[in-house]
């Protein structure tokens, strides 16, 4: 299919970014669904399907493409219907319209989390001095991978990469905010037009956050774990783990440390979603309060008879 959706932009529109691709054409189904191949929920970022009457039946003497990228309908009635696979992500803004995001196969693997780099550039351009974006994964100094942003910034709206990254961790989870930043005048572009990934300079220093120091007692011993184990001479509050060089078998260190120093037993995957001191601490915190809740509630239960106290 050449096309399959259509979008009228109305004279009185001036947003900037990108503009929306649209809602389906006549006799055409646009379906947006996750990796188990779901209806994702409203808003939600997906993978565009496409059904309907213009679907081909597949690739010429390509069987082995034509079973990856045409399959069964699950929301048809017509037997032998297929979707097509487009492996273009997309979501549905709130009066139905889609917004092309960029391709699946761009996802990154990091730290046991699956991260699509265009949910992060797609916060990045809101932010009125971001022109453009883009989000890559790279090595850093220690060979750890690391979320770089490469940006394009608006010419007469100065912003440091500290104020972008502060702009990040207001709107998205820890993961998913990048440990460096690197300003450029234009994206390297390739013979076919597209952004030519290779040829993006590599961070020359990585983002370090202003220092501010831990201000409770448990960010004070996580930042003397984090000075012990990763071998830096300062740990801030906002300073990123895998930033400062961590990694997953010193990710275990600190697991450890804390275990035995604050006789807390956390889960290895909270410090890789919250990886900075205070965010650390504030899971540290959470899961205490569960857990005195949990207790309180058994108490209030063995008192009423409904469990028996112990001896």
């Amino acid at each position: 299919m050449v096309g399959c959706c259509v979008y009228e932009i109305p004279a009185q529109d001036t947003r900037n970014g990108a503009i929306p691709i649209g809602r389906p054409i006549a006799n055409t189904q646009l379906y947006i669904l996750d990796e188990q191949a779901k209806l994702v929920p409203a808003g939600g970022i997906g993978e565009l399907y496409i059904g309907g009457v213009g679907v081909a039946r597949g690739y010429q003497g390509r069987a082995d493409l034509t079973a990856e990228r045409f399959v069964p309908d699950p929301f048809s009635q017509v037997p032998g219907s297929r979707l097509y696979k487009t492996g273009d992500l997309v979501h549905m803004l709130p009066g139905g319209d889609l917004v092309y995001l960029g391709r699946n196969d761009q996802q990154i693997k990091l730290h046991g989390f699956r991260i699509e780099p265009e949910e992060i550039v797609a916060v990045l351009t809101r932010h009125p001095a971001v022109r453009d974006a883009l989000v890559v994964a790279r090595e850093n100094s220690s060979g750890a991978q690391q979320l770089v942003a490469y940006l394009l910034n608006e010419a007469d709206q100065p912003v440091s990469g500290e104020e972008v990254q502060r702009y990040l961790r207001k709107n998205l989870p820890e993961y998913l905010v990048p440990a460096a930043y690197v300003f450029l005048d234009e994206f390297p572009i390739a013979s076919t037009g597209k952004v030519d990934r290779q040829a993006l300079p590599d961070p020359e220093v990585i983002l370090q956050t202003a220092y501010e120091a831990p201000i409770t007692p448990i960010e004070e011993t996580l930042a003397t774990i984090w000075k012990q184990v990763l071998h830096v001479e300062r740990v801030g509050r906002h300073d990123d783990f895998f930033a400062l060089g961590g990694q997953s078998l010193l990710a275990t260190q600190i697991i450890s440390h804390v275990r035995r120093e604050l006789q807390t037993e956390m889960p290895l995957r909270t410090l890789f979603a919250a990886p900075t001191i205070a965010s650390f601490a504030e899971a540290i915190i959470q899961q205490e309060l569960a857990e005195a809740e949990n207790t309180d509630l058994l108490q209030i239960l063995a008192q009423l008879g409904e469990l028996p106290t112990e001896n």
